[in-house]
């Protein structure tokens, strides 16, 4: 994936023109999350690297990943409708898979005249603190960080929303209901400003309950503030559906506005690369009606 090599590079031009860095309209712009250490940081873990995999198609999976950064690709201006996604990809909070639940979920966003925003959370899970918490840190700052510097980058900020895969579904869900109170001490003037989420789109999402007694999962507080959601699972999916299930219940409770779709099959980790023959294949046409009936494709 183009960008990944030159991070540490353009983290310090985040804000700069296409012409000002020299990049071409199809590498994304690489924001640093994080002004200095990342809250908690007490072990280097040396370089990034992919993790390989002896996988068909190729899949890049990156973990090391101790200064956390938003790749970010805005869509044609003639579709751009002000509305951004930051999209946290899967990887069991092992390694961030960056292309099959990162890009590639970012281009169809584009076409729909959404910016995706890439968030590379810190991986592997941090040991002696809870494997979501450092993910979670990050995707709350990402939040803050695209909606305070929104006029900059020519963002809404009152249409950045989160979509998370697997274990980035966790940590979206994470965001989604913890954001009345950060979970690190504020860092500058951009943790003043709100980190909740406009909106949630949570794809075969991890952890959000017990798989045995379907009680939600603490660190996922739903209540009426919870934002708008769409969820997706497949009844083969190996996580079992209890988690997306118990999610759901717990936001019609709250009468929070929420779709979800249950597949047959489909199984767990396919982002855009699930085959035709199976119905879940047709979660992006969804998502896309779920946003346009919320008003989030409409053009300003």
């Amino acid at each position: 994936m183009r960008g990944l090599s030159v991070s540490v590079l353009l983290a310090g031009f985040a804000f700069l023109t296409l012409a000002q860095t020299g990049r071409s309209a199809d590498e994304p712009l690489v924001i640093r999350v994080w002004p200095q250490v990342a809250p908690g940081e007490t072990q280097d873990y040396g370089p990034e690297k992919d993790v390989p995999r002896n996988d068909p198609v190729k899949t890049t999976r990156i973990t090391n990943i101790s200064h956390p950064t938003l790749l970010l690709w805005r869509p044609a201006p003639e579709k751009d409708t002000g509305t951004t996604a930051i999209v946290c990809p899967g990887g069991g909070y092992s390694y961030v898979v960056v292309d099959k639940e990162g890009s590639e979920v970012v281009r169809w966003l584009n076409s729909i005249g959404v910016t995706g925003a890439v968030l590379k959370y810190r991986t592997p899970a941090r040991e002696g603190r809870p494997r979501h918490e450092a993910p979670a840190q990050d995707a709350q700052r990402a939040i803050s960080l695209l909606r305070h510097r929104a006029a900059e980058l020519k963002l809404n900020p009152d249409r950045i929303g989160i979509m998370g895969f697997s274990a980035g579904g966790h940590v979206a869900a994470c965001a989604s209901t913890q954001f009345e109170k950060r979970l690190y001490a504020p860092q500058d003037d951009v943790d003043q400003t709100s980190c909740r989420p406009d909106f949630s789109l949570l794809m075969y999402p991890a952890y959000l309950a017990d798989k045995t007694t379907g009680a939600l999962s603490p660190e996922v507080p739903v209540s009426a503030k919870t934002p708008p959601t769409f969820l997706m699972m497949t009844q083969d999916d190996g996580l079992g559906v209890e988690s997306a299930v118990s999610y759901y219940l717990a936001l019609k409770k709250h009468k929070v506005p929420t779709e979800m779709h249950l597949y047959p099959s489909g199984g767990h980790g396919y982002g855009m690369r699930l085959e035709p023959v199976h119905t879940a294949s047709t979660w992006p046409r969804r998502s896309e009606e779920w946003l346009r009936s919320g008003g989030w494709l409409n053009r300003p």
